[in-house]
């Protein structure tokens, strides 16, 4: 057995005993050559598979305020800061978004989530959100999670009593990295608004883009910091460059260190959910396949924040072909 298929191996084996990895391990294991990538690959199912059974969590999502965000995120086509085009508007009416999420729930989808583009919800328009959450639970009965930018921790507590779920709140990219991706805010103040959320006994959902020109070393620290925060869900996005942001013109992540960052991942967080987010569709050119198959065991259909996405019909399919269960 070569040195690198031992360590695999090693590493998988501390997993299935409860022993943690070491900072060491990570980097070995993101450092994996591409001759045993599919060794890798495969390790990760295996521990996917033993900890969390054939089931795909498939997510819907409600970009419910897209707007003129006041933050300047580098890869997001929603800033005020940047001239991308897209089309933007205020929140709908309750029962707009009711509709929605019948018809996600109709679809197959097991969580619904509403996003806002915004940095944090004033107060008018946290109610908004509550009575929409308060008619999703009434009308459709979908689990329901939110992405709503920072909070307070009365927001926190209140959405908490609405039976919300889960909190979405991405860290984006390593602490070492994040300060060329944004000046708006810092990575501590993302860390807070997890530790308001996981206080008042929402579940998490974090993560982040990669992509970004970032090294793979940030990867590794990146991978290590979620780790530190047992999320029970990890969000991973693959830059989809839009035009009008600084990132425009970023070349694409080869797709050998796509699939080692939700390997690895799985390594670290063998219960969480870890999903395929935004640039599945455009990155891919399986849909995902492959990455449901070296880690990951969730999925967003049906589009994303200002983009389109495969139907959920066509994901569940893709799903089945390879042996797993929407």
């Amino acid at each position: 057995m070569d040195f690198a298929l031992k360590h695999i191996k090693e590493c998988q084996e501390k997993v299935f005993s409860g022993i943690g990895l070491s900072v060491q391990d990570v980097e070995k294991l993101f450092d994996t050559p591409d001759e045993n990538l599919q060794d890798l690959a495969k390790a990760a199912n295996e521990i996917t598979r033993d900890f969390n059974g054939n089931k795909v969590d498939v997510e819907e999502l409600n970009n419910i305020k897209k707007n003129a965000c006041s933050e300047d995120c580098s890869f997001c086509g929603q800033s005020a800061f940047f001239d991308t085009g897209i089309d933007t508007y205020q929140l709908p009416s309750p029962q707009e978004v009711v509709v929605k999420a019948q018809n996600a729930k109709n679809d197959g989808a097991e969580s619904y989530c509403l996003v806002a583009a915004w940095r944090a919800p004033s107060q008018r328009d946290f109610e908004k959100v509550c009575e929409i959450i308060s008619l999703i639970n009434e009308k459709v009965g979908i689990s329901v999670e939110c992405s709503l930018g920072f909070l307070t921790p009365d927001q926190a507590k209140r959405l908490k009593e609405l039976k919300v779920k889960r909190y979405n709140h991405n860290l984006e990219t390593a602490r070492s990295k994040f300060a060329e991706i944004c000046t708006t805010h810092t990575y501590n103040d993302r860390l807070e608004t997890l530790r308001i959320a996981r206080d008042a006994g929402l579940e998490l959902c974090t993560g982040g883009i990669i992509g970004l020109g970032e090294t793979r070393k940030q990867r590794v620290e990146l991978t290590l910091e979620l780790a530190s925060i047992f999320p029970e869900e990890v969000t991973i996005n693959i830059l989809v460059p839009i035009p009008g942001t600084p990132l425009e013109l970023q070349t694409p992540l080869p797709n050998s260190e796509i699939t080692r960052m939700f390997s690895v991942i799985r390594f670290l967080l063998p219960e969480s959910v870890i999903k395929i987010s935004g640039g599945r569709e455009t990155s891919l050119g399986d849909d995902g396949e492959e990455l449901l198959q070296s880690g990951a065991n969730g999925i967003i259909t049906s589009g994303y924040l200002t983009m389109n996405g495969n139907s959920a019909e066509k994901d569940i399919r893709m799903i089945k072909k390879i042996g797993l269960e929407a």
